[in-house]
């Protein structure tokens, strides 16, 4: 559990650095954008690093439960990761989704741990997909403090509007059946579909 919470100290922290944008701006000053991302890029890949290996290793020496998600909550949570992964590809692809939401990946985020809390009634689970949704939570916070003070206003619409909303749905249910059929059973070594262990 130790590593777990270092882990997510250090993802977190490295992500929560970046919102503090005075800070962040001295650093780069200091050592320069290259640097700075690529430390940034360093720490953050460790971050998840220590979180994989720290969640596995919880998980190897037994869960501790907390409380007992009813069935429905399972159920619910597939729907949620659905429109997760369909909210991320969307952040590549600008058009009404990425429009509306404004922030797909922070939006997207926040579902798909929103998702795995509902899901998961373990201590470790509510500490890895809690702290998460309070990042994610922040994160969109600052962000939209950010786009007041640059006064971004309603982006007007794409030409190509249809077509990349059109490709985030389909790549992010892709992705999404990819996750839920052999990803995730494969990296994360816990079926999400019941009698596929």
């Amino acid at each position: 559990m130790a590593l777990l919470v270092l882990g997510l100290v250090v993802f977190i922290g490295t992500h929560a650095f970046s919102m503090a944008r005075q800070a962040r701006a001295g650093v780069i000053a200091k050592v320069g954008e290259g640097p700075y991302k690529g430390l940034y890029s360093l720490l953050s890949l460790a971050g998840i690093v220590l979180i994989a290996i720290g969640f596995g290793r919880y998980r190897a020496e037994g869960y501790i439960p907390v409380w007992d998600p009813p069935v429905w909550t399972r159920h619910l949570a597939l729907l949620l990761v659905w429109f997760a992964f369909v909210m991320v590809a969307a952040a590549y692809l600008p058009g009404r989704i990425k429009r509306r939401l404004k922030h797909p990946m922070l939006a997207g985020v926040k579902i798909w741990a929103l998702a795995h809390l509902l899901a998961n009634g373990d201590l470790g689970s509510i500490l890895l997909f809690g702290s998460i949704l309070v990042w994610g939570v922040l994160a969109r916070i600052s962000a939209k403090h950010r786009d007041v003070a640059a006064e971004h206003g309603a982006a007007k619409g794409g030409l190509h509007d249809n077509r990349n909303d059109a490709l985030a749905i389909v790549i992010g249910t892709i992705a999404y059946l990819a996750f839920v059929f052999w990803l995730h059973p494969l990296l994360i070594g816990v079926p999400v579909l019941p009698g596929r262990a």
